[in-house]
């Protein structure tokens, strides 16, 4: 079972900054190392039978992560070995195909845990589908912006 969410900083925050400043701009201008780097902070967390893959403790920015996903998604989909990698930390979640299962290990932990190819595929189609959605909601700008285009579901 795959579990893959995230959560917007509530009100009171100092990480809500992080959304409220990309009301401040031009959302179709705004780069892919802002948006990687200033905007969108989230707490995100990937669970996959029990293994905490990415932890919900902290925060990373929203599009760094949907954009680490969509990458390992187009080369899971095309056959190949993948990974997820985090702008403000160094480590690498690694997806490394065998079959029909993809194998998770993670650089930093000892863990590893094995998933069905399909199921996590359509995981992280719905957690960039849902990362769209919500980001093009709170700021509908955002959905003329090429980098935010990148990983939209249509």
């Amino acid at each position: 079972m795959i579990q893959f969410s995230f959560e917007p900083p509530g009100s009171g925050s100092p990480w809500r900054d992080t959304w409220d400043k990309a009301c401040q701009v031009s959302p179709a201008a705004i780069s892919e190392i802002d948006l990687c780097y200033k905007y969108f902070g989230v707490r995100a967390e990937l669970v996959v039978d029990e293994v905490e893959v990415i932890s919900g403790q902290g925060y990373l920015t929203l599009v760094d992560l949907a954009l680490s996903v969509r990458h390992a998604l187009n080369r899971l989909s095309s056959g190949g070995d993948s990974a997820i990698g985090f702008t403000e930390s160094d480590e690498v979640i690694r997806l490394r195909r065998e079959g029909d299962l993809v194998v998770i290990t993670s650089s930093k932990h000892e863990w590893r845990v094995s998933v069905d190819r399909e199921e996590l595929v359509g995981a992280f189609v719905e957690f960039l589908r849902e990362a769209h959605s919500r980001l093009t909601g709170f700021v509908p700008g955002l959905a003329e912006n090429q980098v935010i285009r990148g990983f939209s579901p249509e």
